[in-house]
């Protein structure tokens, strides 16, 4: 019933940026938080950024003062937008939307996934 299409990924240079988007469709009252994950072979799946229905934001120890997540919620669409990007970057990057439905509890959904690679 709800679909989350995320775009922006890619193979970048260390030092460059990148700005994903991550878009959801579908019958949707409303969406409370929103976040970014990312998974790298061998490791588990990470929180990258979260950012609430306030806008207020927490990131990774990892990713501070790099990257800024941000929300358009007339689009239902969350931003990462990555700056001095590092070789330990490079990962698929997941959206993930906490979604309010209509009529029904609402539950988590995750985008399919966009590779960030960053070469050194």
């Amino acid at each position: 019933q709800v679909q989350l299409v995320e775009s922006g990924g890619g193979l970048v240079q260390a030092g460059g940026s990148l700005r994903l988007s991550c878009v959801a469709s579908g019958s949707i009252s409303s969406i409370n938080a929103m976040g970014w994950y990312r998974q790298s072979p061998g490791k588990q799946r990470e929180l990258v950024a979260t950012i609430t229905s306030g806008r207020t934001t927490n990131y990774a120890d990892s990713v501070k003062g790099r990257f800024t997540i941000s929300r358009d919620n007339a689009k239902n669409t969350v931003y990462l937008q990555m700056n001095s990007l590092k070789p330990e970057d490079t990962a698929v990057y997941y959206c993930n939307f906490h979604v309010n439905l209509w009529a029904r509890p609402g539950r988590d959904y995750w985008g399919q996934g966009t590779q960030v690679t960053v070469s050194s």
